[in-house]
């Protein structure tokens, strides 16, 4: 065939129309596939679908549980840092009550030993006082008698006779004393 004509026939036909064995067994094809695909490949594409769906759905089910949980247990922490705060407070202010009472125990105790102190002294000083007057009564009753019987030329070596001139000597020491003190 003359080239012309060939070109000719084929500008008869449209490129973009095929033609129609090819059509229908393009047709056909595509339905064989699509069968095959709806009855073997869809199922498990949904299948794997839905199962993500599932696991998307029980994390967010999952993470809602968790997210509540983690507020209930941040008010807990929240309330037992509170209750621990009171409770340290609380305590404080015992330990300064306790401290008070402490300081006021021992004031009350240096107090008392200090009383207890100043009067065992003062017992001491009366002990030693009554010791030293009876020391000294004894020796000026001493001296005394010696003097005594010096000046009257007689011994006076008799134990209740000397009593009562000490007595009487110290008597009259003591009211001569005190009426001086009372002059002052």
């Amino acid at each position: 065939m003359n080239p012309l004509v060939q070109f000719a026939a084929e500008e008869a036909e449209n490129p973009l129309i095929p033609p129609w064995p090819e059509v229908v067994i393009g047709l056909l094809a595509f339905v064989i596939v699509f069968g095959f695909l709806t009855k073997k490949l869809l199922p498990n594409i949904n299948k794997v679908l839905e199962q993500r769906r599932e696991a998307i759905e029980g994390g967010i089910e999952q993470a809602d549980a968790a997210k509540i949980e983690a507020e209930s247990v941040l008010e807990q922490y929240k309330a037992q840092l509170a209750e621990a705060r009171h409770e340290a407070a609380r305590l404080r202010q015992e330990a300064t009550e306790q401290g008070t009472a402490i300081i006021q125990e021992m004031k009350a105790e240096g107090q008392r030993q200090r009383e207890e102190i100043i009067a065992a002294g003062h017992a001491q000083i009366e002990a030693d006082r009554k010791a030293a007057a009876a020391a000294l009564r004894q020796d000026v009753g001493k001296l005394a008698t010696d003097l005594a019987g010096k000046l009257v030329g007689e011994s006076l070596e008799d134990h209740a006779r000397q009593s009562r001139t000490i007595d009487r000597f110290l008597e009259g020491l003591e009211d001569s004393a005190s009426k001086a003190e009372a002059t002052r």
